[in-house]
């Protein structure tokens, strides 16, 4: 078991990879230019290696994204665009000799150089030197070979976006577009198609030229059909786009052909969408087309309808939907065009407006056509029609109506499980089975009945006999595992077990009336076991992990019975060790630390890599740490004798405390063993060191409370107490050691949320335990402060209702905690004191706390959303270590350019960058005399908005370094300062996350 472990443990490949600046990367582009040697790279007499250089270039980009380097790159391109000759190397002396190269394959090259342009765009708006980079594409333009202009034309295309305005460039497209070679017309419609999206000057002045030619007889039909979509960019003037929108019209009954219809509906609905204003009326021509007798128009119209439906459903005029509803029921087709209909109509559901107009207006309507899909066998229509009631009974739900709301959820009870079952078996119906699964997932939510009919369902078809398509086994292990999370954290509130660990869950009997997925869970152990004695672990491994994550979050807060315990451990010896692991997490992440425990030792030996192994053991540390708080004994003695009745057996609270901080500790060290430049395991180390830390503050408390009745007050105890007018002084070192305690709880509740602001790549769980952890310091720091304090600080407001099964069960934690406080003495002024029943009732609350079970967080384990910010500071200093040097009386242009790097599939999950912040700290380094007190640090923040994952700022910095001379004159010394340049990260609500980098 090596690699990869480790690269799904640590998803952080480029997080915190070690810095690159903008010089680092000329070196790159010499390579690119040159090759590793003279005979290699563009200067290559080879076609082949000049294109592999070529097509480097947006990889380079990627790596290196910074001005620098892709404006010499694109320059350098350019040039070599408008030579169009090809280098060979071999003349005496080391030079180099150009000889005019064949059209092929210059063109070729120019080709390799257009899609460059075109696979590069979002770095297209740095590149600085912009006139040059034109003049050079633009000289080819001259060329007398139209194959050379049509492809200058793409490549000025491509990069419009940077130069939308140049009148020059507007006027050689108007020229291609009168040329007599096809080849260079269609490159000129491509160009126009491209400006008219950027250029408002544009659109509008090729509008009648454009429609010249479309309405020319002399125009070649299938250049008309390239001609008509240049016009569904004519958006950007009011006037333009209702001239375009009149020709269009007009056109229609001009050009009557099917592909002349559907280029221009399409068209049109482009059109419409930018300017909105148009919908209601686009609306009523595509309609008006629905009853056309061809299938390819009426296809159109309704993928027109459906790009409208997302753009602008609330303007959709009135009437409309009961005409879409009314050729949907009376489509006699095999289902396809009702299918589309349907996808309109789901679509329009997602707005308010929408779904208030059907429920008051075309109730029956909508009944009886989503009746009548669900009993049809065309499963596309099916999933659709159960998506729109399932969108109403959401939307009822939501404003209170409950009158529809029991007829669709019949007609849902009616056809659900046999649209399902007939499903099922047909890997082509994939798409349509995971519609109802999420269905029924969403109603679930909202209509408890249906969701524990629907959890039978789900149970029956997962222990089924029947072996199903694998995409079909996953999709209802998902769902099943959804419905777990869902009953736990939404309406069965999770039992926090005892000091003694007695409490747990017997699955073998059940548990009525809580969540219903206890009682199949002891059908899916003895399916689990049944797969593992007959062989058939290892093609199932899917299966295998998601029922048994299943199985620990339903024993989520309790202790799970040993004989389901045995049975899992069974199951996990005969997986992989990936398998292994990743149960392992789903242990860690739900609170049973014994079992992670026992996996992560495990694993640890059968690693071949030293920081696999450190982190494996750092995981094993923590589990067993927790092991020692929740179950009061040992890891060892609870792997020898798992359950135990003995009280004499379990250690004391301080004792627990003690050895879990020891192992806490140690796990640091080990996790920092563990860590690289590469994987530095900020976050995990954070989070580590700081249970750790809210541990001792505990451990501080606990003995205080022991101490208090073996060290009494001292004798001046009284006296101090009447001279700081603090009578609480007179109970002595009790007061002072439990306000300690206070400014402890304080920091960690300050450290808990610095932690949280950093994590702007974390899950929302992750951010609401974070958000409950920083919650429980401020309780229990309250709590204390009750006590030792006579006029204590308000109670902590709820951050968080606990959205997640893990966070439900941390906050009711908390709850308790919170109840407990209540027994405190009620006393109030001078006649408030510290006796034992006050301490006790802290010494309760710290029990109570120890026996919250820490869910690890997701964030520890995997990064699903994967954001950071390279910055350059110029100037540079000649040498690392070197100062840059400035004139005195003069001031400093700061210059910081930024990329913003992503990866992972969905770069922005949970949220994304709106803006950012740069702060810039100005330090004098010099020493200056005592006496001289004027302050010299200087700190300047701004505020850049990103434009295509790049951003840019400037400061300027004065740096003066004032004396006054003796005849009591100002004059400016030299000095020494240090710059610190820091970025923030501001995301779309405005919330400022402390991401860095700093330089």
């Amino acid at each position: 078991m090596s690699n990869p472990l480790g690269i799904r443990v640590n998803n952080e490949s480029f997080l915190n990879e070690s810095e690159q600046d903008a010089n680092s990367s000329l070196t790159e582009l010499d390579k690119v230019f040159s090759g590793f040697s003279f005979k290699t790279g563009l200067r290559s007499a080879k076609v082949g290696e000049q294109c592999e250089a070529i097509v480097r270039f947006p990889k380079l980009f990627e790596k290196y994204p910074f001005p620098i380097l892709i404006n010499s790159s694109f320059l350098k391109l350019a040039e070599f665009f408008q030579n169009g000759q090809v280098f060979f190397f071999g003349i005496p002396g080391g030079k180099w000799k150009l000889i005019e190269g064949d059209f092929c394959r210059s063109n070729l090259l120019r080709l390799w150089v257009l899609r460059v342009c075109q696979q590069s765009e979002k770095h297209l708006d740095k590149i600085l030197s912009v006139d040059e980079f034109v003049k050079r594409i633009f000289y080819v333009t001259h060329s007398n070979n139209p194959i050379e202009r049509a492809l200058a034309i793409r490549t000025l295309g491509a990069v419009a976006r940077i130069i939308p305005e140049k009148q020059q460039v507007h006027h050689a497209i108007r020229q291609a577009l009168d040329s007599h070679d096809m080849v260079e017309v269609e490159a000129a419609i491509y160009a126009s198609v491209q400006f008219a999206a950027q250029s408002k000057t544009f659109a509008i002045s090729m509008c009648s030229k454009v429609a010249t030619m479309i309405e020319s007889l002399n125009t070649p039909i299938n250049m008309k059909l390239q001609l008509i979509p240049v016009l569904r960019h004519m958006h950007h003037d009011a006037n333009t786009a209702a001239l375009v929108k009149t020709l269009c019209i007009n056109l229609l009954p001009k050009y009557p052909s099917e592909n002349f219809v559907v280029v221009i509906l399409d068209s049109l609905s482009k059109l419409s969408c930018q300017t909105l204003v148009d919908i209601p009326d686009q609306v009523n021509v595509l309609l008006g087309y629905l009853s056309d007798p061809r299938r390819k128009v009426r296809y159109q119209v309704l993928h027109s309808l459906q790009s409208l439906a997302e753009k602008g459903a609330h303007l959709w005029p009135n009437g409309t939907v009961r005409n879409l509803l009314t050729i949907a029921k009376e489509c006699k087709d095999d289902g396809n065009e009702q299918s589309l209909i349907l996808a309109v109509v789901m679509t329009l559901t997602k707005c308010p407006v929408t779904c208030h107009s059907l429920l008051s207006e075309e109730q029956q309507l909508i009944y009886d056509l989503c009746s009548g899909c669900l009993t049809l066998e065309h499963h596309s229509a099916s999933a659709k029609a159960l998506a729109i009631l399932t969108s109403l009974i959401l939307y009822c739900h939501m404003e209170h109506i409950g009158s529809p709301v029991a007829k669709f959820m019949n007609l849902i009870n009616l056809h659900l499980e046999s649209l399902i079952v007939t499903s099922l078996p047909q890997e082509k119906f994939t798409r349509e089975f995971a519609q109802y699964l999420k269905c029924g997932v969403q109603l679930s939510e909202k209509d408890p009945a249906f969701g524990e009919s629907f959890v039978e369902l789900m149970g029956s078809l997962l222990l089924d006999q029947f072996v199903y398509c694998e995409r079909h086994t996953v999709l209802i292990c998902e769902t099943f595992a959804a419905l777990c999370s869902q009953f736990s954290s939404n309406r069965f509130a999770p039992i926090i077990p005892g000091g003694s660990g007695d409490e747990r869950m017997d699955v073998d009997e059940g548990l009525p009336g809580k969540n219903p997925i206890h009682n199949l869970l002891p059908d899916i152990l003895r399916k689990l076991l049944f797969l593992v004695d007959k062989g058939l672990a290892e093609k199932n491994v899917q299966f295998i992990e998601i029922m048994t994550a299943v199985c620990l979050q339903a024993h989520l807060g309790v202790l799970i019975p040993e004989n389901v315990l045995n049975g899992l451990e069974r199951v996990i010896a005969a997986i992989s060790w990936w398998s292994q692991y990743r149960i392992a997490r789903s242990a860690s992440r739900y609170g049973h630390h014994f079992l992670s425990a026992r996996i992560y030792a495990k694993l640890a030996n059968v690693v071949s890599l030293e920081k696999l192994h450190f982190f494996l053991i750092a995981l094993s540390q923590i589990s067993k740490a927790e092991c020692v708080l929740m179950h009061g004994r040992e890891f060892e003695e609870i792997a020898k004798k798992y359950k135990c009745s003995n009280p004499e057996e379990f250690l004391s609270l301080s004792q627990r405390l003690e050895k879990s901080i020891a192992m806490y500790w140690k796990a640091l060290a080990t996790l920092k063993a563990s860590s690289s430049p590469n994987h530095p395991m900020t976050f995990q180390s954070e989070f580590i060191r700081l249970r750790g830390q809210f541990l001792e503050a505990l451990f501080t408390a606990v003995i205080t409370k022991n101490t208090q009745l073996i060290t009494l007050p001292p004798a001046i105890a009284q006296s101090l107490a009447q001279n700081s007018r603090d009578h609480l002084q007179m109970y002595g070192h009790v007061t002072n050691q439990l306000r300690k305690t206070v400014k402890t709880f304080k920091v960690c509740e300050d450290a808990y949320a610095k932690l949280y602001k950093s994590a702007f790549d974390a899950d929302p769980c992750t951010l609401e335990y974070l958000q409950l952890a920083q919650y429980l310091c401020n309780v229990l720091g309250n709590s204390v402060e009750a006590i030792c304090f006579v006029s204590p600080s308000d109670a902590p407001n709820q951050p968080t209702e606990g959205l997640y099964p893990e966070t439900r069960l941390f906050l009711n934690g908390c709850q308790r905690i919170i109840k407990e406080m209540q027994k405190l003495p009620k006393e109030t002024g001078n006649k408030k004191s510290i006796t034992t029943e006050h301490t006790q009732v802290l010494l309760s609350q710290i029990d109570m706390t120890m026996n919250i079970p820490m869910c690890i967080p997701r964030f520890f384990f995997q990064i699903l959303q994967s954001t950071s910010i390279k910055l350059s500071v110029l100037p540079q200093p000649r040498a690392a270590g070197e100062p840059v040097n400035v004139q005195p009386n003069s001031s400093l242009v700061v210059k910081v350019e930024g990329v913003i790097q992503h990866s992972g599939t969905k770069p922005s999950m949970f949220r994304s960058i709106d803006s950012v912040q740069l702060t810039l700290v100005s330090q004098l380094l010099t020493q200056r005399p005592s006496e001289i007190k004027q302050m010299n640090d200087i700190t300047m923040t701004q505020t850049v908005k990103p434009h295509r994952d790049f951003l840019s700022g400037s400061f300027l910095l004065q740096l003066n370094n004032i004396q006054t001379s003796s005849m009591g004159t100002p004059i400016s010394v030299g000095g020494q300062w240090q710059v610190t340049v820091e970025a923030c990260v501001i995301d779309q609500s405005g919330a400022l996350w402390n991401t860095g980098p700093k330089r």
